[in-house]
């Protein structure tokens, strides 16, 4: 790692790790090129920032509908990404209003989202991209659902917990993906929870959670909001990891994220495309500190919020 980095270079790094956008990885990698100290220690990571933000242009400069993707496929940002199915009225849109800036239209008559509405979401450290899709409803369904869902990470089926056929609507909703060949949810959320009780969401859950991870929510007064956020992380089965340079302190702010069952190998090159090949082998600290500097292989299995010290 070259020496002597800045704090505004350690910040703008920081940026380009939580970008969303090319134009915010554009202007974080301009800034880092900016600040970086240039000395012979740094040319290649100038030569690698270069090349980064030469990508982050053309990306952001392509244009034409020949190039456009169809507007029901939403790219994936973040840690991962979670689609809400479910039937009409289960409440979809107002839970993404309530976890993310996103602002889905709202109503009380159903069928009022009709594209999909991305979101992000914040866990802990770290973003994950919630995204309003239209019901599954019995009398109408968008076309463009399955080859959408499809593309989508995972997904959770959102029911009211106070409607009378609850269990119908999942059973429906659950059969209707498998008539699509896109997966099952991996989580049930039942809304509504503030009009209802404990009793109706429990008596849910055990009589449809075989297979799925269930919580319960309301937007209302907050309900569930907090063990929703765990669960959705959960459910995308991925990792944390922050990267600690030698001799000085981990970067905590943004962790990089990998999937579970993932190695030491991947994790270097998420950090950079040349600790990948040039890795002889790798220190794992924890933040619990019951491994300090432990030696690890290139097949060692990355945990979560394992932080992880490169030697090339």
């Amino acid at each position: 790692m070259p020496a002597n980095l800045t704090p505004d270079y350690l910040a703008a790094e920081r940026a380009y790790k939580a970008a969303e956008t090319q134009q915010e990885k554009v202007a974080a990698l301009e800034e880092m090129l900016a600040t970086l100290p240039k000395h012979k220690g740094t040319e290649k990571l100038q030569a690698d920032i270069k090349h980064r933000l030469s990508q982050a242009r053309r990306e952001s400069q392509k244009k034409g509908a020949g190039h456009s993707a169809p507007a029901y496929l939403v790219k994936r940002e973040g840690a991962g990404q979670i689609a809400l199915v479910g039937p009409p009225n289960a409440g979809k849109s107002r839970l993404v209003c309530a976890l993310t800036h996103a602002r889905p239209e709202v109503a009380d008559y159903p069928y009022t989202t009709r594209m999909p509405v991305p979101g992000m979401m914040t866990f802990e450290d770290v973003q994950i991209q919630l995204v309003d899709l239209p019901p599954v409803g019995r009398e109408f369904r968008e076309s463009w659902m399955p080859q959408a869902l499809r593309t989508l990470q995972t997904s959770a089926l959102v029911v009211d917990v106070n409607d009378p056929d609850v269990l119908g609507e999942i059973e429906f909703t659950r059969a209707q993906l498998d008539s699509w060949r896109v997966p099952q949810p991996r989580l049930l959320v039942g809304n509504k929870l503030d009009l209802s009780s404990e009793e109706n969401f429990d008596a849910l859950r055990e009589l449809c959670g075989e297979g799925l991870a269930c919580v319960g929510v309301s937007v209302v007064d907050g309900t569930g909001l907090d063990v929703f956020r765990a669960a959705a992380f959960r459910a995308l089965d991925v990792v944390r990891f922050y990267s600690k340079p030698p001799g000085k302190p981990a970067d905590l702010a943004v962790p990089y994220t990998l999937q579970r069952g993932e190695t030491v190998q991947d994790a270097a090159a998420k950090v950079h495309r040349d600790f990948a090949e040039h890795l002889k082998y790798a220190r794992l600290f924890r933040k619990l500190h019951d491994h300090d500097g432990l030696m690890v292989e290139r097949t060692h299995l990355v945990e979560d919020q394992d932080i992880l010290e490169f030697h090339v």
